[in-house]
């Protein structure tokens, strides 16, 4: 018979045993969590890569290696890579004259930092590189960029003789001075033949010695510039029965450049003031400036030169007259009494850039008839660039005639330097300089393009996988005129040979622009406010904007010709050439343009701003404009 259990007493039992089992297990569940924090708190170790191809077994795919893994890439580096590459496309777009191109490639080349999803200013690197890409583009004509209508005047150069006459040069002692010139001081002149005379006295040597050392370096780029020019200046001495060394007062003035500026608004090669240069036949206006073109500025010097010899019967004082006009060498001679250069330089009647031009002259032709004494048989004169000549009538932007020649911008500027524009003249006719040999091509390319549309239609060479739409692209028009104007039946399926040549049509962004290059110059009454920059003076003002000085000093109630740079002075110009067109920033002031000075030139500032998440908004600009272009008093207007 069967025990009966007591079901208190199994209960009992049942309650210690979870007691224990529970008591037991507490421990061990906080070890385990304990150990599993630890192990979320280690670090992680990098993944090992093992070379399991050992550990494979044998078999036909075995020989096969494993694909290599690659090194990370760095964004930094790839984002600044694609940067530079945009940016070079768009430098040599530029310098081919190819601005929209330029624009577009400048443009990508922005684009890419902004959307590149990076904090530009918390990586030094790429804020260092966003402000030389900005730096840089800056540096070329922004104006020329945003609307490439080839209006834009052409940047003049330093003058030389504002690098030198103001220089205060010591007084040199002769036993002081490199014993190579002195050698040649003690010599003499004996070996020395010219046509003009010189002489050899503290005020040449001081210029001979410095010439030889820190200044040696501007008389050796004029030395080979001149061998572009010397046949021809000789050629035009010669027939105007002047000095053969006059040519070395070119050396002095401008270094034999011909779109040379000064400070004080003379131009060209032989730096003529606008008077001056209107006096001898070298009127300039909106499109030319004949004081640029090296021939008619050489033959008026001549002219000039002449003069001043037969009125004062001595080279040193028609020198000084060229420099100072002969009005002030005519006063100092009338004060003193002596009919000298030296003695009016040593009791200081002359301006002091004149008191050192004289002597600066004699010092660069002492040096240029003896090369092998200073050093300059090791400069390679320039050679002389043959050109045959064709005659405009119809304004034709250059970069069109370079298409269709296959030259370059700047070639043909080079050889017509007296153009301010990108485009020829409205003139009955305009004799455009060629290189030798392209007449005939560009008579024939050029006749494919309607007179009418010679300032703003392109010829384009087609580059291996060049579509219409590509190209399209690149000159903001449509495939569908490209085919029209080049007979194409199909826009989309044709199939473009490498090298072929292709009529671009493109529409004018400013028709006012084109229908005042159409009809000619034209004059008009502007006001303008023009702010002075350091080194600027009455004169160069009044040149600039083409009016005289006196007028410059009545509108703005001024008494003497000191300026203050930051000061803004009125001009009321006359304008001729294209109508201006406002933009909406301006038709509030309609009648009144801002101008500042840039490099010797009126310019005009406008800037595009596109707002960016990384960047502050005024360092971000869409275009990279916020330099400015330069102008002339005529070409102050926005596009």
């Amino acid at each position: 018979m069967p025990r009966h259990r007591n079901p208190v007493r199994r209960l009992k039992h049942v309650t210690l045993a979870l007691v224990v089992c529970a008591t037991l297990s507490v421990p061990a569940i906080a070890q385990k969590q304990k150990k599993k924090k630890a192990q979320e708190a280690a670090p992680v170790p990098p993944p090992q890569f093992v070379a399991v191809q050992d550990k494979l077994p044998a078999g036909p795919w075995s020989s096969f290696p494993l694909p290599a893994v690659l090194p990370p890439v760095d964004p930094v580096k790839e984002l600044l890579s694609k940067v530079r590459t945009s940016y070079a496309a768009g430098v040599e777009a530029y310098q081919s004259g190819h601005l929209g191109k330029a624009r577009i490639e400048f443009d990508h080349a922005v684009e890419i930092m902004l959307t590149s999803g990076m904090h530009l200013r918390a990586n030094p690197d790429l804020e260092r590189e966003y402000e030389s890409l900005v730096d840089h583009v800056n540096g070329f004509e922004v104006s020329a960029l945003t609307e490439g209508d080839g209006f834009t005047e052409r940047k003049p150069v330093t003058a030389a003789i504002d690098e030198v006459a103001d220089i205060d040069l010591p007084k040199v002692d002769m036993q002081q001075v490199d014993a190579r010139i002195r050698d040649l001081v003690e010599k003499g002149l004996r070996d020395t033949r010219s046509d003009l005379p010189l002489m050899i006295n503290d005020e040449v040597l001081r210029y001979i010695n410095f010439f030889s050392g820190r200044g040696r370096g501007g008389i050796q780029a004029g030395w080979r510039r001149a061998g572009r020019y010397r046949e021809m200046i000789s050629r035009v001495l010669r027939e105007e029965g002047v000095p053969q060394d006059l040519i070395y007062l070119a050396q002095a003035e401008s270094a034999f450049h011909p779109t040379a500026l000064s400070r004080a608004g003379a131009r060209g090669m032989w730096q003529f003031m606008a008077y001056t240069g209107k006096v001898y036949g070298l009127k300039a206006d909106w499109w030319v400036d004949p004081r640029q073109d090296p021939e008619a500025a050489t033959r008026a010097a001549a002219h000039h030169l002449h003069d001043l010899y037969r009125q004062f019967g001595d080279w040193y004082l028609a020198m000084a007259a060229y420099n100072s006009g002969p009005q002030n060498v005519s006063r100092a001679i009338e004060r003193t009494g002596y009919a000298d250069f030296w003695e009016l330089y040593r009791r200081n009647q002359l301006p002091r850039e004149t008191k050192n031009y004289v002597p600066i002259i004699l010092a660069v032709t002492i040096m240029a008839k003896n090369p092998a004494a200073y050093g300059l048989t090791e400069v390679e004169p320039d050679p002389a660039v043959p050109t045959e000549t064709v005659k405009l009538t119809t304004p034709t932007d250059l970069r069109l005639i370079a298409e269709t020649i296959d030259c370059t911008v700047e070639q043909l500027q080079d050889l017509n330097p007296s153009l301010l524009r990108w485009v020829t003249p409205k003139q009955d006719e305009f004799d455009l300089r060629l290189p030798a040999g392209s007449r005939d091509r560009f008579l024939e390319q050029i006749a494919a393009i309607p007179e009418d549309k010679r300032v703003w239609w392109r010829w384009h060479r087609v580059a291996d996988g060049e579509s219409l739409a590509q190209i399209a692209k690149q000159y903001k028009t449509t495939s569908t005129a490209i085919a029209e104007v080049n007979n194409i039946q199909d826009a989309k399926t044709a199939d473009l040979a490498p090298g072929s040549r292709l009529v671009i049509p493109i529409t004018p962004k400013n028709s006012s622009l084109l229908a005042a290059a159409m009809e000619g110059s034209k004059t008009r009454s502007v006001s303008l406010h023009y702010k002075v920059r350091k080194g600027d003076t009455i004169a160069v003002v009044a040149d600039r904007f083409g009016v005289e000085k006196d007028d410059v000093l009545k509108w703005n109630g001024l008494k003497t010709s000191t300026l203050s740079p930051g000061r803004v002075l009125t001009i009321r110009a006359v304008q001729s050439g294209p109508a201006p067109s406002v933009s909406a920033s301006h038709k509030k002031s309609s009648h009144s343009l801002v101008a500042t000075a840039h490099h010797g030139t009126a310019t005009h500032h406008h800037t595009t701003v596109k707002a960016a998440a990384h960047l502050p908004a005024k360092s971000s600009p869409k275009l990279v404009a916020k330099g400015s272009a330069p102008r002339s008093s005529a070409a102050l207007a926005d596009h």
